[in-house]
């Protein structure tokens, strides 16, 4: 699996930076008054803190994180060079690929994925992009506030005709679908759940896969150093997992033979697995 991205070019920092961060940024981020810092996102017209403040880790800060290149000068500070927001295009890049690359290995023609809590769907729309063989998504998200967003972005690439969009219940996808998914995404969303709800999630995804169906995922560590950041200005409260305690919840959901890759800052991991034999799909 390591070709499939070795070509990427990844967003990274030199030692003097990391070093800066570990010893003023981040303490300072961390540990100014809360509405102090909040304050100066305002005067400085921070529209990622401002997306934020409207809905923690949202689709409009996560499109403005993927896009890096904001406005306003409080906002190329914490997009252009903040690690979370570094990592997060990382894992865009890694995630896309690694899509793009099951879509093409897989048997099954055109390749149904189907994306949980996919907001506009801006990882699988690259990814069909990227992909030679022939696909089409269903898109899942309790939400409907992206998906005109993502209809736009579809559009653009030529994948209005390929890419559905379904509000609802991600653990209710029976109900809808027509066609078992080669490919399920789930990243950006165990960072937002508890230990039951991804059992849950997962378990929901894995009754409608057939066997050796690929799921795709990501852990989340503390090493953007700025945990405390996010929840005192941002009201961002996310559960940090290893990619090992990650794959144990998922294979309590019927899910194996994981393969865990790190993106260059080590804040996230994406990982695929198999659905292993169990349960009939659709």
């Amino acid at each position: 699996m390591e070709d499939w991205f070795s070509d990427i070019e990844f967003e990274t920092q030199g030692l003097t930076r990391r070093a800066l961060k570990a010893v003023l940024i981040n303490p300072v981020a961390n540990y100014m008054p809360a509405g102090m810092m909040k304050a100066l996102l305002r005067f400085g017209k921070s529209e990622l803190a401002a997306c934020n403040w409207k809905d923690p880790g949202g689709w409009r800060s996560m499109v403005i994180s993927y896009d890096g290149q904001p406005r306003q000068i409080a906002d190329k500070l914490l997009v252009g060079g903040g690690t979370m927001s570094m990592a997060l295009r990382n894992r865009k890049r890694l995630g896309s690929r690694i899509l793009s690359r099951l879509i093409d290995a897989s048997s099954q023609k055109p390749v149904h994925v189907l994306c949980l809590g996919a907001g506009p769907g801006q990882i699988i729309i690259d990814a069909m992009s990227q992909a030679n063989g022939d696909a089409f998504a269903t898109l899942v998200d309790i939400s409907s506030e992206a998906f005109e967003f993502g209809r736009q972005l579809a559009a653009k690439h030529g994948l209005s005709d390929k890419v559905r969009f379904v509000q609802s219940d991600v653990r209710d996808i029976r109900e809808f679908l027509d066609h078992p998914p080669e490919v399920v995404k789930m990243l950006g969303i165990c960072e937002y759940l508890d230990d039951s709800q991804i059992v849950s999630v997962a378990g929901a995804a894995a009754e409608v896969m057939p066997e050796g169906a690929a799921v795709v995922f990501n852990s989340i560590s503390k090493s953007h150093g700025n945990d405390r950041f996010f929840r005192r200005v941002f009201g961002l409260h996310m559960i940090h997992r290893s990619p090992q305690q990650l794959q144990e919840l998922m294979a309590r959901a019927g899910f194996g033979g994981f393969v865990s890759v790190r993106e260059p800052l080590g804040v996230y991991h994406v990982i695929v697995g198999r659905r292993m034999s169990g349960k009939t799909a659709l």
